[in-house]
């Protein structure tokens, strides 16, 4: 039984953000992040959140991560902006290119935005519902180290390399999808190994290519793609838009998200931002209105991203329960 303790998303971003600075991440690098984990927290994805935050001040320490960076904005293009994220914390990279991309997006009707040298961004979704929030359609692209074969291989050459698409309502988004290449997030076969616990079988294979329940040796072998060579085809899709798309580093040659070895791992993110009015002739919000209607209509039908705002809101008025070891190595970074 894992012993928890139920702490409020006030103090969940304040722990996070405590802990950061605590070991030398500026304050403009630790809020962005600190905020995104009390909301991921909230969202029900905990291999995302608190658990992250040792990780995460392990690289500020050990130089993984520049705590201190500030990310540096152009505009090459009038739809197009760049961010370089100088080796630092993505959250404030993308919070930097957020505000101009979201009027460019309203002003334009679509515009882009490039981030390189840059971390791991934590959950994709978390990044698309804000710009879904603002009324625009998000979609996100983020690389990460290899870990997935090629169809036929055994060796990585991709990451998990998640893709999400974020769908504006009146109240918020309507639809988030928010999906890894892999069958699940690398960060869950860490989460299992961490805690001692059998991972199911089709999550990883050994380094030979073939199923195992041993989480170490999955970590040492390759995340399995979900749905075979397809969810290869979105590992590469996604390689190429955050990857080659950014001038960012590939998954080949990227640093591992754990552990000290390898320097800064300098992965990229890509993201578009598209106001509705200006592709849809006004017909958005009735097209996506009878879509959502089509599937909750159903008896026990649910759309991406239900589970995450059912969880949102019962975190707001209930707190979040976590786990207690995590607490534990956190307090001790604090104490250090």
């Amino acid at each position: 039984m894992i012993e928890t303790k139920t702490l409020s998303l006030t103090e969940i971003e304040d722990l996070a953000f405590r802990a950061l600075t605590h070991v030398g991440t500026s304050e403009q690098n630790a809020r962005p992040l600190a905020v995104a984990t009390a909301a991921t927290e909230a969202d029900g994805v905990a291999s995302h959140g608190l658990a992250y935050i040792p990780i995460y001040c392990e690289h500020v320490t050990c130089g993984k991560v520049d705590g201190g960076a500030t990310p540096r904005l152009d505009t090459p293009r009038p739809g197009v902006i760049t961010v370089d994220a100088g080796t630092g914390f993505a959250h404030a990279a993308i919070d930097k290119g957020f505000e101009a991309l979201i009027p460019l997006a309203r002003s334009q009707g679509i515009a882009a935005l490039a981030i390189s040298n840059s971390y791991n961004c934590g959950v994709l979704g978390y990044h698309t519902h804000r710009l879904a929030s603002a009324g625009l359609l998000g979609i996100g692209f983020t690389n990460a180290p290899a870990s997935i074969a090629p169809s036929g291989g055994a060796k990585p050459v991709v990451g998990t390399n998640p893709f999400s698409i974020a769908a504006p309502g009146e109240d918020g988004p309507t639809v988030l999808i928010d999906q890894s290449a892999s069958t699940i997030a690398k960060s869950e076969v860490m989460k299992h190994a961490r805690e001692g616990k059998p991972i199911p079988v089709g999550w990883a294979l050994d380094a030979d290519g073939n199923p195992t329940t041993d989480p170490d040796v999955g970590l040492k072998g390759s995340m399995a793609p979900s749905g075979g060579y397809k969810g290869v085809g979105v590992a590469l899709m996604t390689e190429i838009m955050a990857a080659a798309m950014t001038g960012a580093t590939l998954g080949i040659d990227a640093s591992p998200f754990s552990g000290t070895a390898g320097g800064p791992p300098k992965t990229g993110q890509f993201f578009m931002a598209i106001d509705p009015a200006a592709t849809s002739g006004g017909a958005f919000a009735q097209r996506m209105t009878d879509l959502v209607g089509a599937i909750h209509g159903q008896d026990g039908a649910h759309l991406p991203g239900d589970g995450r705002g059912a969880w949102r809101a019962k975190a707001a008025q209930e707190g979040v329960a976590v786990n207690v070891a995590t607490l534990d190595k956190i307090n001790a970074i604090l104490s250090a």
